[in-house]
C-alpha cells in the first residue's frame, strides 16, 4: 500500500519540476490546500442533498404554489392492460412492427398506439411544480456561490478560496448522485460527463495549488446559471415576456462567457502563459485536457442556445427544443379517446408552449 500511494502521488506527476510537496507544506506564514481536505466534500455533499431537500419542501413549494404552480403533470394514460403490459414488461418505445401487431389486436390505428406510449412515457415526467421547486434550489445555490466566488477573488491567498473550492466540489459530488433521482434530460449522458469533469478538474487543480485560476474559471462559468434557472422558474409560472427576456440575457451571458471569455482569456492562461511560466508536467496536460473537454461541452450546448434564439425570433418566443425532458406532438393533448382515425390537435405536451431549453440545464464547471 505504502508504494501504491508512493507512485499515486508522486512529485513530478503532480507538480512542476522545481517544486516538492514539502513546499506546499502550511505554515506560519502561508496556507496551502492538502490532498486531505477533499474529504471534507463528502459530507459537505449529504449536507448540500438535505439542505436541498428542505429548502423544496419548505421555501420553494410554498412560493410554487404563491404563483398558482400546481401539481399536475402531463395527461394520464388511457387505461389500457394490454399496452400497459407491453410497455412495463417489453419496451417502451415498440417498432413499427409492434405497433401494427397491436394495432391489429386492439382495433386502434397505429397513430393512437404512438400518442398512447408517448402519453404513457410522459406520464412518469415529474410535475411542473417539482421541476419549479428544483430550479428555485439551482437558483439559491448559484447566486450564492457566485457572489462567494467573486468577493473572494478580490482577495489574496486566503482559506475562504479552500472553503469555495470544498464547497463547489461537494455541489459537483452531489449533483452526480442526485442525477439518478432528478428530472432526466436527454442530455443525460453529457451533463453525467460534465460532472465527472468537474470533479476530477476540482480535485486536480486544488492539490497542485491551481485554485486561483480555478476560482476564475468557476466565476466565470457559474455568471450564466442563475439566469437560467431565472428563465426557467418564470417559465413554469408563465411568465412568458419574463422568461423570453430573460432567456436572451442568458444567452448573451452563456455564449460570451463560454465561447469568448474562457477560451480566449482562461485557456490562453492555462494553456500558454503557464507553459512560458512553468513548464508543462503530467497533471498540467491532465488539466487542460479536461478543460479542453469541458469547453467541447459549452460548444454543443451553445449550438442548442442558438437554435433555440432562432426559433425564438422566427415565432416571437421560446420554443421547444432537442433537449427537453417531455416529449410531444401535434396531436400528443388530443382529448379524444384513441380510435381508428388519426387527430390533428395542435397543442404541446407538458407544462407550457416554452418549454425547451429551460426544460434542460447545461450545468457549468458548472455547472
Amino acid at each position: 500500500m505504502a508504494g501504491i500511494l508512493a507512485w499515486f502521488w508522486n512529485e513530478r506527476f503532480w507538480l512542476p519540476h522545481n517544486v516538492t510537496w514539502a513546499d506546499l507544506k502550511n505554515t506560519e506564514e502561508a496556507t496551502f490546500p492538502q490532498a486531505e481536505d477533499l474529504y471534507l466534500a463528502f459530507p459537505v455533499a449529504f449536507c448540500l442533498f438535505m439542505v436541498r431537500i428542505i429548502f423544496e419542501r419548505f421555501i420553494a413549494k410554498p412560493c410554487a404554489i404563491a404563483l398558482n404552480i400546481q401539481a399536475n403533470g402531463p395527461q394520464i394514460a388511457q387505461p389500457n392492460a394490454i399496452l400497459e403490459k407491453v410497455f412495463t414488461a417489453i419496451t417502451k418505445h415498440p417498432d413499427e412492427k409492434r405497433l401494427e401487431g397491436l394495432s391489429k389486436q386492439l382495433d386502434w390505428d397505429v397513430r393512437s398506439i404512438q400518442r398512447w406510449f408517448r402519453q404513457r412515457r410522459n406520464q412518469e415526467k415529474p410535475s411542473t411544480l417539482t421541476r419549479f421547486c428544483e430550479s428555485m434550489w439551482r437558483f439559491s445555490f448559484f447566486v450564492y456561490v457566485f457572489t462567494y466566488g467573486v468577493r473572494i477573488l478580490k482577495k489574496p491567498l486566503t482559506t475562504d478560496l479552500h472553503y469555495y473550492y470544498i464547497l463547489q466540489l461537494s455541489f459537483y459530488w452531489s449533483l452526480i448522485f442526485s442525477q439518478f433521482t432528478d428530472i432526466k434530460r436527454k442530455d443525460f449522458g453529457l451533463m453525467f460527463l460534465h460532472h465527472i469533469v468537474a470533479v476530477v478538474l476540482l480535485s486536480f487543480s486544488y492539490v497542485n495549488n491551481m485554485i486561483r485560476v480555478g476560482t476564475l474559471i468557476l466565476c466565470v462559468y457559474d455568471s450564466a446559471d442563475a439566469l437560467m434557472e431565472t428563465a426557467k422558474m418564470a417559465n413554469y409560472a408563465k411568465f412568458q415576456k419574463a422568461c423570453d427576456f430573460l432567456f436572451v440575457i442568458f444567452a448573451v451571458v452563456f455564449i460570451t462567457t463560454r465561447l469568448a471569455i474562457f477560451p480566449f482569456w482562461l485557456l490562453n492562461t492555462t494553456l500558454f502563459e503557464s507553459w512560458e511560466i512553468i513548464g508543462p508536467f503530467p497533471s498540467w496536460w491532465v488539466f487542460n485536457l479536461l478543460l479542453l473537454i469541458i469547453q467541447g461541452l459549452s460548444c454543443i450546448w451553445s449550438y442548442w442556445i442558438v437554435k433555440i434564439a432562432c426559433r425564438a425570433i422566427s415565432k416571437g418566443k421560446v420554443s421547444k427544443d432537442d433537449r427537453s425532458d417531455i416529449e410531444s406532438s401535434s396531436d400528443e393533448e388530443d382529448s379524444e379517446p384513441p380510435g381508428k382515425s388519426p387527430h390533428t390537435a395542435t397543442t404541446t405536451n407538458g407544462t407550457s408552449g416554452t418549454n425547451g431549453y429551460l426544460l434542460s440545464s447545461p450545468c457549468s464547471m458548472d455547472d
